[in-house]
């Protein structure tokens, strides 16, 4: 059954006046201006192409807690720009008011009272609802776009090799998507879904970036042409362009992937010579990545993008040879949906609306058949899932450049089960988090860290090794040219101190390294322990069965200040908050 705009209104006014997260008659503030915030769905339809996009959920299929991060660091001609503000910075940027919904969704600001006050986000039952809702709206004009990221990230997804994920993408109605972590299930599994699952859905899997490696044929359809009430409306697939260093390479051995500005404006032309008057990118770059592509590649309007889980309030406009490119960024975990409303007029995108509208999830009902769905999915797993490990005092969350609580819990539990006096953990962004007096529950625990290649390591590396080696992590992360960057966050580390400098170039921004105190040898050998490496997986325990060992050991967890290196030259950075 369809909800009107006034039936959906109606039951957020039940909501509030029941106290479901609502903070009495208060006002939230926003780049368009206050409203109650009961009317943060109320998205009248503008124009004549809706475009709708999610991206990055990593399998939450329920409602969450997901901090953003106080550690955001942008550098060159990316500082204190979006989407590297946090914080307070980025209240002030968009004019979001302090202490509302919105600035709950878009920032750290006092997470824990702000959670409990406004509860959790997300949850596919609750998307579906809200999507529904809106497409009824704009019912013949309309795409939903799926940016990928979406079958991993949780327990059932990993057991069930993504099933859990792609059954609740058919029941959403997903009309396109792209991928990232899909390709971590191997180039077989993903084929054998876009060629059975997807086809008999009618759901497109586009990316123009990958080809076979040995004759260069494309592996995947590189664009689609929809007409939207009467609007030839293109849309082209930007992949996640490097997944062979990111991830094992041999899980997608004889594919190549990358940036090709060339073949994108090739495709963007193309599609234009058949007809398209709207151009859309739907990528996995990571937002840096995007705002670059833009700059350079001319024939696209749009770029709806994720991977780098950034949020962003408003479009970036980009200037380039060709015109103007719109670039979006929607956040993740199914916390965030993205309403782009477009009044296309002679050909061309004449006036835009957009919203990104943070998913309250006490504020909308569940869609029942999404519920069933979630529920039958999980059943299998319940008890292990429910398992509880330990309790947690302390807020856990991972997201941010350095660490997070929980990255904290995972380094310690991998120095003192595997009796090492270093830990690394990858800085991987995916990942919930828990309020002080949860219970840490064995989901919990692979929310953190469900991957297809969890296998721990305990290795010897010198001095110069683990320079090396902070060194080519941290130029992924801040290398001015985004080109060059990957996306994720700062290896996480425990029992080593350091000191970094972002906005110097390699092998010059790490210093200062100790070791319980003791600064490092150059020619001295190191027992590191880690996971995920992207070799061959040793034949050794999975990091879960690793941490949760530690958890049931210590039965309550505290974690204070994470470990986190001193930071230089980055004095006035607008995407970085110490805490």
């Amino acid at each position: 059954m369809s909800l009107s705009r006034r039936e959906f209104l109606q039951m957020l006014a039940v909501a509030g006046a029941a106290g479901l997260a609502l903070p009495g008659c208060s006002t939230e503030g926003g780049v368009k201006g206050a409203r109650p915030a009961t009317d943060l769905y109320d998205v009248p339809p503008f124009g004549n192409v809706s475009l709708l996009h999610f991206t990055d959920t990593h399998a939450q299929l329920q409602p969450v807690y997901f901090r953003e991060p106080n550690e955001n660091i942008g550098v060159g001609s990316h500082t204190n720009k979006p989407p590297h503000l946090v914080g307070e910075h980025l209240l002030k940027f968009y004019g979001i008011d302090p202490g509302t919904h919105r600035a709950y969704a878009f920032t750290y600001l006092d997470f824990t009272e702000a959670a409990r006050r406004y509860g959790k986000v997300g949850g596919y039952a609750q998307l579906a609802t809200l999507i529904r809702r809106l497409r009824d709206e704009r019912s013949g004009r309309n795409l939903l776009l799926d940016g990928g990221d979406t079958w991993q990230g949780s327990a059932t997804s990993l057991w069930t090799r993504g099933q859990d994920m792609i059954d609740a993408q058919k029941l959403l109605g997903i009309d396109i998507m792209t991928g990232h972590w899909e390709f971590t299930y191997g180039a077989d599994r993903v084929k054998q879904v876009v060629d059975t699952d997807f086809k008999r859905a009618h759901i497109e899997f586009l990316a123009q970036n990958i080809f076979d490696n040995t004759w260069g044929d494309p592996i995947f359809k590189p664009y689609a042409i929809h007409e939207l009430n009467g609007i030839p409306v293109a849309v082209i697939g930007q992949a996640f362009p490097y997944v062979p260093i990111a991830h094992p390479r041999y899980l997608t051995p004889d594919w190549t992937f990358g940036i090709h500005d060339h073949h994108m404006e090739k495709m963007a032309a193309k599609a234009r010579a058949e007809g398209a008057q709207v151009v859309v990118v739907l990528s996995h770059n990571g937002m840096d990545v995007d705002l670059k592509m833009a700059s350079r590649v001319r024939g696209v309007d749009v770029i709806l993008g994720g991977h780098t889980h950034d949020a962003v309030p408003e479009p970036v406009m980009v200037r380039n040879p060709g015109g103007r490119t719109m670039v979006i960024n929607s956040g993740s975990n199914t916390k965030f949906l993205s309403v782009l409303d477009l009044d296309v007029k002679g050909g061309r995108i004449a006036d835009y609306r957009y919203r990104l509208l943070p998913l309250f999830a006490d504020l909308i009902e569940p869609d029942a058949a999404m519920a069933a769905h979630i529920e039958q999915a999980r059943a299998p797993f319940k008890d292990k899932l429910d398992e509880e490990l330990a309790v947690t005092d302390s807020l856990l969350y991972r997201r941010g450049n350095f660490n997070g609580t929980f990255d904290q819990v995972i380094v310690d539990a991998l120095r003192e089960v595997q009796d090492a006096p270093i830990a690394m953990s990858p800085g991987f962004r995916w990942g919930t988090s828990l309020l002080p007096g949860e219970s840490i529950r064995m989901e919990d625990l692979m929310d953190q860290s469900a991957i297809t290649y969890p296998n721990t390591t305990l290795q010897e590396m010198t001095g110069v090794q683990l320079k090396q080696y902070l060194e080519a992590v941290a130029d992924n992360l801040f290398n001015r040219d985004p080109y060059l960057q990957m996306g994720g966050d700062m290896v996480r580390t425990g029992g080593i101190r350091y000191t970094i400098n972002p906005t110097r170039t390699v092998g010059h921004r790490i210093s200062d390294m100790e070791v319980n105190g003791v600064p490092v040898r150059a020619g001295k050998r190191y027992k590191v322990a880690g996971w995920a490496s992207v070799d061959k997986p040793p034949m050794t325990r999975p990091i879960w069965d690793v941490v949760a060992e530690y958890l049931r050991s210590k039965k309550t967890v505290h974690v204070g200040q994470p470990d986190t290196p001193v930071l230089k030259g980055i004095a006035g950075n607008k995407g970085y908050v110490a805490i």
